[in-house]
């Protein structure tokens, strides 16, 4: 999405899903008591994932505002080795703030395991899913039908043209931002409740891996994406199964190699012709 209007690849986006997942650590600790909410209630983990992407998100507009858009029509090279400088500054930050090592995630659920045949699934697996299937589809009928959708949309076809017709770039770029980095924050909250332990370094494998499965579906597309993701994490859950777990991360970035070898526009992207 950011890539599909900005035409930047916002390497930071996965130190902004960790940011997410500390920030979800901070408001069970914090705001929850203040709140006078418990963390296993779906309220509890409502606010847990409220505060986490309303300041993700928040992040996110920072960081476009003050990193990338005074580099928006400087050569290409530039906002890429920014965005790799946002992401170390990021990581340090947080191993500043919290420390260098692990950090206990909080139980926001109960765990309690469902088994189907022979398949065991949990409720937390359930809630994980569900939550990200809605913003999936909240994201997609946002962009398809809502007015600030459109204008993404026609900003990510012809940004001259779009200003042409009135639409201000600087605004739809700002909420672009705003709405990845808090879906990013809302993936870091889910990534704490699933391993119960985050580390300031779990941003730069899940940026790689976002990267990969953009790639994969069609940099630019966002159903793409989501279907690039599941297609990893399925080649990856497949792989640590039948081959070894120490060769899972290995998929990700094998399946990036192919897929820039033999279709680099992605298996939904489009083919762009330059003419010359």
């Amino acid at each position: 999405m950011v890539y599909g209007i900005a035409q930047l690849i916002n390497f930071a986006h996965g130190e902004v899903f960790m940011v997410g997942a500390y920030l979800g650590l901070l408001a069970y600790s914090f705001v929850l008591p203040l709140a006078g909410s418990g963390g296993h209630s779906l309220v509890g983990i409502g606010t847990v994932f409220l505060f986490s992407m309303l300041l993700c998100g928040m992040l996110g507009v920072i960081i476009e505002r003050f990193a990338y858009r005074p580099l928006r029509n400087a050569p290409r090279l530039a906002p890429l080795i920014t965005a790799i400088g946002i992401s170390f500054l990021l990581q340090n930050i947080v191993m500043l703030a919290f420390g260098p090592t692990d950090k206990s995630f909080p139980a926001l659920l109960e765990i309690k395991p469902y088994s189907f045949g022979l398949i065991t699934v949990t409720n937390l697996q359930g809630l994980i899913a569900v939550t990200a299937t809605v913003l999936m589809f909240a994201l997609h009928f946002f962009i398809r039908h809502s007015r600030t959708g459109k204008a993404m949309r026609a900003l990510a076809d012809d940004r001259d043209g779009a200003n042409l017709v009135g639409i201000n770039t600087n605004r739809i770029i700002s909420v672009t931002f705003f709405i990845g980095s808090a879906l990013a924050g809302a993936g870091g909250v889910m990534f704490g409740m699933y391993y119960n332990t985050i580390n300031f370094h779990d941003g730069y494998l899940a940026g790689l891996k976002a990267f990969t499965a953009a790639v994969l579906g069609g940099i630019g597309n966002v159903p793409g994406a989501m279907i690039g993701g599941l297609l990893i994490g399925i080649l990856e859950g497949l792989g640590a199964g039948y081959l070894s777990s120490e060769w899972k991360n290995v998929f990700a970035f094998f399946i990036l190699i192919l897929i820039l070898l033999f279709r680099p526009s992605g298996l939904l992207g489009t083919r762009v012709i330059k003419k010359v």
